[in-house]
């Protein structure tokens, strides 16, 4: 099956993303964060900082102090980077990005923000 994805030619329609860290996992649908989970525990925490925030890229971290910043996708060892009028949010550095189960997204707390109300979204 991983082979009849790789012939399929077009863009990649799918709209949901995980960005795992190693404690937590951040849910994205269409670029913005609608969900984060504890790893550990399994629960969704409503409160986190991220939920309802677009990603603006991922930050890789060096032993000698540099930092490089990735306006892109983020990439495993780099830190998602979430910018929103003063109050920036840099996560741990990634593990894996994963695609949900369907059964997973259809488990997202009651409230998760819906893409197509962009007016409930920060971003700056």
């Amino acid at each position: 099956m991983a082979e009849a994805a790789k012939k399929l030619d077009g863009p990649d329609r799918r709209r949901h993303r995980v960005y795992v860290t190693r404690n937590t996992e951040y849910h994205f649908r269409d670029g913005f964060c609608i969900a984060v989970r504890d790893r550990r525990t399994g629960d969704f925490l409503a409160g986190h900082l991220a939920i309802r925030r677009r990603l603006h890229g991922g930050l890789k971290f060096y032993v000698n102090g540099a930092i490089v910043p990735n306006p892109g996708d983020p990439s495993p060892g780099e830190a998602l980077y979430f910018a929103a009028g003063g109050r920036d949010l840099v996560t741990s550095p990634l593990e894996r990005v994963e695609r949900p189960a369907k059964a997973l997204v259809a488990a997202y707390p009651a409230g998760t923000p819906d893409v197509a109300e962009p007016d409930t979204f920060c971003d700056d």
